[in-house]
C-alpha cells in the first residue's frame, strides 16, 4: 500500500513538477518563495494523497491541493507584511541573452508582473490556463461552470493585455 502510494506519487510528481513550480512562482514574490511554496505543495500532495479518490485526473486533483495551499500562503504572507521588511535576494546570471531573447524575457517579465496583480481567483484560473488546462479541468478544480471559466479568461486576458502595454 505505502509502496503503490509512493510510486504514484512519484509518477504524478515526475509529469507536474514543472507546472506545480509555474503554479508556486505565481503566488510568491521571489525564486526562495517559490521554492518554499513549492516544497509546502509537495509536502500537502504527499499528505493529502490517501484521500485522492479518483473522481477526477491525478494531476487535477494535485493542482486544486497547490492552488489551496498557494492561496493560504498568499493569505499568510499579506497578513504578516506589515511586520517584517522585505529584502530582495541578489540574482547573479552567467546566460548570455541575444536581442531578440531581450525581448522576450522583457514581455515574460511584464507578464509576470502584470499576472500577479491579478486577484486570487483570477490569478488561478491563468495559472491553470497557462499550463495548458482544458476549460473543464479548470473548471473542476476551482468550482465554477466552464461557460464561466471561458467568460473569464476572456476578461482575463483582455485585462493582461492592457497591463503588459502599459508596463512595456
Amino acid at each position: 500500500m505505502k509502496q503503490e502510494r509512493e510510486t504514484l506519487f512519484l509518477s504524478a510528481l515526475e509529469q507536474n513538477r514543472q507546472k506545480l513550480y509555474r503554479i508556486c512562482s505565481i503566488y510568491s514574490e521571489d525564486d526562495e518563495d517559490s521554492k518554499d511554496l513549492f516544497q509546502e505543495v509537495l509536502i500537502q500532495i504527499w499528505k493529502s494523497m490517501p484521500s485522492f479518490r479518483g473522481k477526477s485526473s491525478m494531476s487535477t486533483w494535485m493542482f486544486r491541493v497547490a492552488l489551496n495551499v498557494c492561496l493560504r500562503f498568499k493569505s499568510k504572507y499579506s497578513k504578516n507584511q506589515n511586520r517584517f521588511t522585505r529584502l530582495n535576494s541578489v540574482t547573479i546570471s552567467n546566460f548570455k541573452t541575444e536581442e531578440n531573447n531581450n525581448e522576450d524575457s522583457e514581455k515574460l517579465k511584464a507578464l509576470r508582473i502584470c499576472i500577479k496583480k491579478l486577484n486570487k481567483g483570477d490569478k488561478a484560473i491563468v495559472a491553470l490556463y497557462l499550463e495548458g488546462l482544458a476549460y473543464k479541468e479548470i473548471s473542476s478544480i476551482v468550482g465554477l461552470s466552464e461557460n464561466h471559466i471561458a467568460v473569464k479568461i476572456k476578461r482575463i486576458k483582455s485585462k493582461l493585455f492592457n497591463c503588459i502595454n502599459k508596463v512595456l
